[in-house]
């Protein structure tokens, strides 16, 4: 099986906004098989669109693959793209979610913005495609409720 990526094995400079980044797939070798595929980026960063001030969360992908799986360098590299990028965290999160869907068509997605508190209110968002498949597991995400975290 040939695997066509635009990024991987390659020197690849961090995409300068989301619009910019590439997001490659590439066949799931498993396709029949419901299983989990889980990405956690503990160090998520965007920009505030009104101030300016930079804002940190924690990402949690977790997803249920069909015929395609994402190729993870691509990820990172679309998900450092933000870095310099105005968007609310809504915004940022639910974005994410259905840019991974188009690309990849899961059979289920769901995506955790745990976002540090700025201005002293922390914004979590929580967005998923529909109700998890039957049968699939789906670990709890890991990160607490919000404790100054």
């Amino acid at each position: 099986m040939t695997i066509e990526t635009t990024q991987l094995g390659k020197p690849s400079a961090i995409p300068a906004s989301p619009e910019e980044a590439v997001l490659d797939r590439v066949p799931n070798p498993h396709p029949g098989t419901l299983y989990l595929a889980r990405f956690t980026a503990p160090e998520f960063t965007s920009i505030c669109p009104v101030t300016g001030q930079p804002d940190f969360g924690i990402l949690v992908i977790d997803y249920a693959p069909g015929e395609w799986l994402v190729e993870s360098k691509s990820l990172k590299l679309f998900l450092t793209s933000f870095r310099n990028h105005g968007a609310f965290h809504e915004d940022c999160t639910v974005g994410i979610g259905m840019k991974l869907v188009d690309l990849l068509a899961p059979r289920w997605l769901r995506i955790g913005g745990y976002w540090y508190a700025r201005g002293g209110i922390p914004i979590d968002v929580f967005w998923q495609t529909a109700e998890p498949p039957k049968g699939l597991w789906l670990p709890d995400q890991g990160v607490p409720p919000y404790r100054a975290r």
